[in-house]
């Protein structure tokens, strides 16, 4: 696959495509070619050197360990000769040899006459034609460059359909990580992607492939280099390949590699075999994505014309078995559990389990008003915890029924078992807090979170009071219109804020209502983060509506981001944390259900949190001084020190103190460049306030994964 292209058919990723590929006439070179040196400079611990038509790389793969890769200069073997880690005590162990880059690009079309364009969500390019190119790559060239303190590898030229570009293999020292990616652009518009990619071999390589289920069980099968291709649903979208004394390790960009989906289930992300995608070259190893999703809005991933699009998919090379690599893959998102800080707790939003509907269903089935054993811990409370969430903000009601109509008599049932279900299933460890997505009145969608349990109804008709007292309940709202939508947020200190801003169902919002009172008022936080659309030409993800956070400072408004998940059923066995976000709240504790969760809004309101994928974790961030939400009286300064503290496990990539002085944005970026896997460093810096009206953070890393602040807001 390294020099021909076949038409194939396959199935793949849990769904039947046509694969219709252009014949390729395979390029040879009478000579090896010369590698390129001239962008590379020594770095401490690596070692480049071109020996016997081959460019070998080696560099410190942590304690002890070394790792090295090694290219084949003639066009006529394959790109990669071995991949190996060497201890220092002991000999050189193998884990890959003989081995060619693939990559599969599927290239359909994104509707751009879609109002919504390249943000569009509700859209489905498998509806559309569509075609599977297996790339092709020449050996014209080979450079080598420094990137920080990190060595890159440039071949190609490298082409898949209209798209062109090159392989780039970079290597991270302090572990066994190699990045491999296809570098690509097209001239075409209007273009909507998805790949696999791999690593695939004619030799005998492995010995047997293991992975954990989704029950977390350990599976492993013996492999040979006729073993017939196959996907693989894999626990945290790894796969290893042992060989006698080694393993290599296959694993997505945890978050990145995702396109947006509100159903979370597990699709097969690994594959491993002989012919896959119609390869003819042999056994091999990767990635890969399905088409069809859960056929149910599956928007593939943006690729805008003349933009870089990085298709990456991380090895790790170990000399320990494939189950101590499991491990070590798993400690880069933290075995999938967001970590506790101290003085923090998790807040995680936005989530259509409509486990009240559910269980009320249930109920009438077994003709019982006690809870169906299957519902006695729910898989969406499993899943929390094990992904280590304590506060879940639910958005009931939003499937099933029309809730924005129903009557007062229909309604307040529904919510008195919602508070009630919330309460049972509260404990120490997890909160869960009722909540809906009301999308009525104001416009575009919305979030509403209360303190406490509220009875609210989503209409008033003409004899309806806007509030009333029963029996039992207390006080009963009923709001008809945004103005009393806005004061029943006064009334009971709630909070309200703009759902997937930009986009689905909130494509205009919150523009719309720039300068109405609700959104200007403290009821309206603001609005939510999630990694849509999916474009993987940018380094960070989610910019829709970092960028909208940046206006909405600029606008004097002191808004707050946080993120959000916008997901459907979270099942234990499901792929959640690739598709999961979370929010640091400056807390000591846990609330108790009974005693209301004011605490949670006052943080929020207030901007004492941070976001993040997991991966970056933001302890502690100061401006002068203060953390993020405060206000920072500048009395003339034009520098004002900035300091943070980050622990990470991906190579970071860089760090951006954002600032605004109210018409335009500034961003002054902090290399990252030099760190290595797993670390915790204090950065302390001077940011420019000259003119500046607020300053706020984001870190990204190798892998796209980010973190970001909330602003911190200057006055003279």
């Amino acid at each position: 696959m390294w020099k021909t292209q076949s038409i194939f058919n396959l199935t793949r990723c849990l769904s039947l495509r046509a694969l219709i590929l252009v014949a390729g006439v395979a390029l040879t070179q009478a000579h090896p070619i010369t590698p390129n040196l001239q962008g590379y400079r020594p770095l401490p611990g690596f070692r480049v050197v071109a020996i016997n038509n081959a460019l070998a790389v080696t560099w410190p793969a942590g304690t002890n360990q070394i790792a090295e890769v090694q290219f084949n200069l003639d066009s006529t073997q394959p790109l990669i000769d071995f991949l190996s880690v060497q201890a220092s005590t002991g000999g050189k162990v193998a884990v890959g040899h003989s081995l060619n880059p693939a990559l599969w690009l599927t290239v359909g079309a994104r509707d751009l006459k879609n109002p919504a364009g390249w943000v569009a969500f509700f859209d489905d390019p498998n509806s559309r034609p569509h075609q599977t190119y297996q790339a092709t790559g020449e050996r014209a060239f080979l450079r080598v460059t420094n990137v920080g303190t990190r060595v890159e590898i440039h071949v190609g030229p490298l082409k898949a359909g209209s798209f062109h570009g090159e392989w780039c293999f970079t290597a991270y020292p302090g572990s066994g990580l190699l990045r491999m990616e296809a570098a690509l652009s097209t001239a075409e518009d209007g273009r909507a992607i998805l790949y696999d990619a791999g690593l695939v071999s004619g030799a005998e390589n492995w010995q047997r492939m293991v992975w954990h289920d989704v029950t977390g069980q350990l599976q492993g099968i013996p492999v040979m280099a006729d073993t017939p291709a196959r996907s693989v649903k894999v626990a945290g979208r790894t796969l290893v390949a042992e060989t006698a004394g080694g393993s290599l390790a296959v694993f997505p960009p945890p978050h990145q590699f995702f396109y947006p989906v509100d159903q979370v289930t597990n699709l097969n992300y690994t594959w491993f075999g002989r012919g896959y995608g119609g390869s003819t070259e042999g056994c091999g190893l990767g990635i890969c994505q399905s088409a069809t999703g859960f056929n149910h809005y599956v928007p593939w991933f943006n690729a805008p014309p003349g933009t870089d699009l990085h298709l990456g998919v991380f090895y790790l090379l170990s000399s320990q078995p494939g189950l101590a690599a499991l491990a070590s893959v798993a400690a880069y998102t933290h075995e999938d559990h967001y970590p506790a800080i101290p003085g923090h707790v998790t807040f995680t939003s936005h989530y259509h389990i409509e486990h009240t509907q559910e269980l009320l269903r249930r109920q009438a089935e077994l003709h019982t008003n006690g809870i169906p054993a299957e519902l006695a811990e729910p898989g969406f409370v499993k899943t929390f915890k094990a992904r280590g969430v304590n506060l879940v903000h639910l958005a009931e009601f939003h499937l099933g029924i029309d809730a924005p109509r129903l009557t007062t008599e229909k309604r307040l049932p529904l919510l008195q078992a919602m508070f009630t279900e919330c309460q049972r299933l509260s404990d120490a460890q997890l909160l869960v807090i009722p909540g809906e997505e009301a999308d009525v009145h104001l416009g575009g969608h919305w979030l509403a979170l209360f303190p406490k349990p509220v009875y609210w109804v989503l209409n008033r008709g003409t004899d309806q009071p806007f509030v009333e007292s029963r029996p039992g309940i207390g006080p009963v709202y009923h709001v008809g219109s945004a103005a009393e939508v806005y004061e029943l947020m006064q009334r009971e200190h709630g909070l309200m804020w703009t759902a997937h801003a930009r986009i689905k169902g909130s494509r205009e919002y919150p523009d719309k209502y720039w300068n109405a009172d609700f959104f200007k008022s403290p009821e309206f936080l603001g609005a939510a983060w999630k990694a849509m659309p999916a474009d993987l030409s940018q380094p960070r993800m989610g910019s829709r509506v970092l960028d909208l956070m940046d206006e909405m400072e600029n606008l004097g408004l002191h808004k707050q981001v946080i993120g959000e998940v916008d997901a459907f059923r979270m099942e234990p066995e499901y792929e959640t944390y690739a598709h999961m976000n979370i929010n640091y709240l400056q807390l000591d504790h846990v609330p108790a259900y009974t005693n209301g969760w004011q605490p949670v809004l006052d943080t929020l309101r207030r901007g004492e949190f941070f976001t993040t994928t997991g991966e970056i974790l933001m302890p502690q961030f100061t401006v002068a001084g203060q953390p993020n939400g405060a206000t920072v009286a500048l009395a003339g300064k034009t520098e004002v020190p900035v300091e943070f503290t980050l622990d990470w496990t991906f190579p970071l990539a860089f760090a951006e103190l954002i600032s605004g002085d109210g018409q335009h944005v500034y961003r002054q970026r902090v290399d990252l460049r030099q760190t290595a896997s797993f670390g915790h460093q204090t950065w302390r810096l001077p940011a420019a306030v000259t003119g500046r009206k607020w300053l706020r953070l984001e870190v990204w890393d190798v892998a796209a994964n980010g973190a970001f602040s909330q602003p911190v807001w200057f006055t003279e």
